[in-house]
């Protein structure tokens, strides 16, 4: 009876050893299979928006799917509303570019303008507000137009944040700016979808105003970009923040000109060879003036000079005056 309780006391302590040998290492195994795996899920889901979250504020997107969107990092402040997605410059308290897509089924007016500027509740830091342009002498000037967010109650109310506002010589607001947006609707009547993006140009010596110094752009740009056919076209407009008579068609410029005015890079979401052909060229036949375009041919010559709207070689507007109809001085015509 002895030895059979030894041998059982044996067999016991083999398999003790063996539980404890072996437990370990089938656990570890199990660990390093499965952890890849589940450490990919989760970075996954840090680019996830589910629609419980706050989508002001959106992560950096993998290839850009939507159009519009200039390139951005990290660093930046890029806040998403339901209508147009932003850039907010803290240090002059404005965005840098407001992006949207506009198309002619949004073009129904179905709600007027409100004219109820508030503040911007996305943007984390202080922002403009009334008080900044209150007897400034500057407009609160629309980068994104109410005339393109009446298809939407939301839209209209988004498109009098301050964050879509910057300060604008009335005689520019009420003149040739708005001129540039009723083109610009005029182009997505016509081509069904347009992609948008506008702003001001935060570059070189700027006045400001207000508590919050509100920087007052020299510039203003906008891009359009049609992506609608068999062959996508481009084309971009660079405008001083001052009046004018000119005709649209003379401020035309090729989106690689704007690119190197900002220093932003536009539609990153076409393929490189669309891209670098739509942005280099300039097609100004390509696009419907209407009267825009009539203007230019007219046998009225410019009683008034005006700056040239041709580029240096530097990427910035030509200071050159001109009474030339193209709206070019000889250097650039």
């Amino acid at each position: 009876m002895k030895k059979i309780n030894v041998a059982i006391l044996f067999f016991l302590l083999f398999l003790l050893v063996f539980i404890v040998w072996y437990s370990p290492t089938s656990d570890n195994k199990k660990i390093s299979e499965t952890a890849p795996s589940e450490l990919k899920s989760e970075q996954q889901d840090l680019s996830v928006t589910t629609e419980n979250e706050d989508t002001s504020v959106i992560p950096i997107p993998s290839d850009y799917s939507q159009l519009e969107l200039p390139a951005y990092s990290q660093k930046d402040a890029i806040i998403r509303h339901f209508a147009y997605t932003l850039c907010y410059n803290e240090t002059h308290e404005q965005a840098s570019w407001v992006a949207y897509e506009l198309t002619s089924d949004e073009l129904i007016k179905r709600y007027d303008r409100t004219d109820r500027f508030i503040v911007d509740a996305a943007v984390s830091s202080v922002s403009a507000d009334d008080q900044d342009y209150r007897k400034s002498g500057y407009d609160r000037g629309h980068l994104a137009p109410a005339g393109d967010m009446s298809w939407s109650e939301t839209a209209m109310k988004e498109s009098f944040y301050y964050s879509n506002m910057s300060p604008q010589v009335p005689s520019f607001n009420r003149g040739i700016w708005k001129k540039l947006e009723e083109q610009v609707r005029s182009w997505a009547d016509e081509l069904g979808t347009i992609y948008v993006v506008t702003g001001p140009v935060l570059k070189g010596r700027m006045g400001s105003i207000g508590q919050n110094n509100v920087a007052v752009p020299n510039y203003y740009y906008k891009v359009i970009l049609d992506n609608t056919g068999k062959e996508a076209k481009a084309i971009g407009f660079i405008l001083r923040n001052e009046g004018s008579k000119a005709s649209l068609y003379h401020y035309a410029v090729s989106i690689d000109s704007v690119e190197n005015f900002t220093g932003i890079d536009f539609f990153p979401g076409l393929s490189d060879k669309t891209e670098q052909k739509v942005e280099q060229t300039l097609c100004t036949s390509c696009w419907n003036w209407g009267t825009q375009k009539e203007s230019k041919h007219s046998t009225k010559t410019n009683s008034t000079a005006i700056q040239c709207s041709g580029i240096t070689k530097k990427g910035l507007r030509c200071k050159r005056k001109t009474k030339n109809e193209s709206g070019k001085c000889y250097q650039h015509d």
